[in-house]
C-alpha cells in the first residue's frame, strides 16, 4: 500500500519537497502536464476527452510537526507548525531535518517536579528535544534556527484492517489522488498535491486562483472521535461507518447539491457513507470555495482517530470507501450535463 512510503515521508508545512518529489515520480507518467509552482504545489494536469469542464482535486501534502526555534545547553527549544494538543507531546520520539537527526522530546523529571507541578499538564515551552548534544554551539550546527522537526512514527498494521500512521492527514487524500489519476475522464482534470494546508490553507488559495476550476473535490482526512469517554452524540465520524461527506466546518460551507448527490451516490452504489457531525476544523475547501466568483466544492474525507499525532489511526475499508466515491463521482463527471446541472446555483438544490 503506497500510504506506507507517503506517511513515513516527513513534510511539515513548509518543507513539503520529500513528499512532493516522490508523488511526482509516481505521477508524471499519467498527465499531459505537471508543474510546481511557486508556493511548491504540484500540479498534475490531465486533458479532457471532450468535456468543457475544469474539475479540481485537491489533497494537501504536508502534515503538523514543530519548528527549531532556540537552545538550552544543547537541548532543541521549539514551537508547533499546526495544531498540536501539547499533551501528547513529552516522551515521543522525532527526526530533526533532512538528515533525520533522531531525538526525544524531554521535560522536566517527576521526580524533580515540586507537587503544584504534578498536578498541571506541562506547557510547550517548557519542553525541549534532546538530540544528545552537550553544548549550544554543537546543537547550532547540527539543527539549525527554523529547521523542521517531523514525528517518528512508523507505519503499522492493527488487526485485519486499521492502520497506525503519522500523517494520515492528508497523506490518505494523497494517496486517493495519485489513484484517480490514472483514469481517462473527458473533463479537464487538475489533481493538486498543495502546501502549507496546516497553516492556513495557503496552497490550495494559490493553487484554486490559478486554475479557477467549475467544481472541486478535496480528498482529506478528518477528525474521528468514537471513543471512550465522548457521547455518541458528540461524535464527528465513526471508524468503519465509510466516507466522510462534509456539510459546514470552520472554513467552508460545502455545496448541498454536491454534497447530496455524493451521498445518495454513496447508498446507490453500496458504498458505506457518513455525514461529518462537528463544525469544528477545516480543510482546503475553504480556500477554494472563494476563488473567483466561487467554486461549488465537497470534501470526502477518511476518517481517523487521534488525528494530528504520531498515532492516527484508520480503517482500510474507509480508506477504499473515499477512493470508490471519488471513483464514481469523476465518472458521474464525465457528463456535462450532469456537472452543469451541480454548478448551476438555480437548479442545484432540486
Amino acid at each position: 500500500m503506497i500510504l506506507k512510503e507517503l506517511t513515513e515521508l516527513n513534510g511539515i508545512s513548509g518543507s513539503e519537497y520529500n513528499v512532493m518529489e516522490f508523488i511526482k515520480s509516481h505521477v508524471e507518467k499519467y498527465a499531459d502536464n505537471i508543474q510546481v509552482d511557486s508556493m511548491g504545489n504540484l500540479i498534475a494536469f490531465k486533458k479532457g476527452i471532450k468535456g468543457k469542464y475544469k474539475v479540481m482535486l485537491s489533497a494537501h501534502m504536508d502534515e503538523v510537526g514543530l519548528m527549531v526555534t532556540g537552545y538550552q545547553d544543547g537541548m532543541l527549544k521549539f514551537k508547533n507548525v499546526g495544531g498540536l494538543d501539547d499533551r501528547i507531546l513529552p516522551g515521543k520520539r522525532v527526526l530533526v531535518g533532512d538528515k533525520r537527526l533522531p531525538g526525544i522530546i524531554g521535560v522536566k523529571p517527576i521526580h524533580l517536579q515540586e507537587r503544584d507541578e504534578r498536578g498541571v499538564n506541562i506547557k510547550l515551552k517548557s519542553m525541549y528535544v534532546d538530540i544528545g548534544a552537550d553544548k549550544k554551539e554543537e546543537a547550532e550546527v547540527l539543527a539549525p534556527l527554523g529547521e523542521y522537526i517531523a514525528f517518528h512514527s512508523e507505519y503499522t498494521e492493527l488487526g485485519n484492517d486499521v492502520v497506525k500512521a503519522k500523517a494520515l492527514d492528508d497523506r490518505v487524500g494523497c494517496a486517493i489522488l495519485m489513484e484517480l489519476i490514472k483514469e481517462k475522464y473527458d473533463f479537464d482534470l487538475y489533481v493538486c498535491f498543495t502546501v502549507q494546508e496546516e497553516v492556513g490553507l495557503r496552497g490550495s488559495e494559490v493553487a484554486a486562483y490559478r486554475i479557477k476550476p467549475h467544481l472541486a473535490l478535496v480528498m482529506e482526512g478528518t477528525t474521528c472521535s468514537d471513543v471512550p469517554g465522548v457521547e455518541e452524540h458528540s461524535y464527528s465520524s465513526t471508524l468503519g461507518g465509510g466516507a466522510v461527506l462534509t456539510i459546514m466546518d470552520r472554513t467552508s460551507y460545502s455545496d448541498k447539491a454536491l454534497v447530496n448527490y455524493l451521498y445518495k451516490l454513496g447508498e446507490e452504489n453500496n458504498i458505506k457513507v457518513q455525514f461529518k457531525r462537528t463544525t469544528t476544523g477545516g480543510n482546503d475547501a475553504g480556500k477554494i470555495q472563494l476563488t473567483g466568483s466561487g467554486v461549488k466544492v465537497a470534501s470526502i474525507s477518511v476518517p481517523c482517530r487521534y488525528i494530528h499525532s504520531p498515532v492516527s489511526v484508520m480503517s482500510k475499508r474507509d480508506y477504499n470507501s473515499c477512493l470508490e466515491l471519488a471513483k464514481l463521482a469523476l465518472n458521474e463527471f464525465n457528463s456535462d450535463e450532469i456537472i452543469g446541472r451541480l454548478i448551476d446555483f438555480k437548479t442545484g438544490e432540486n
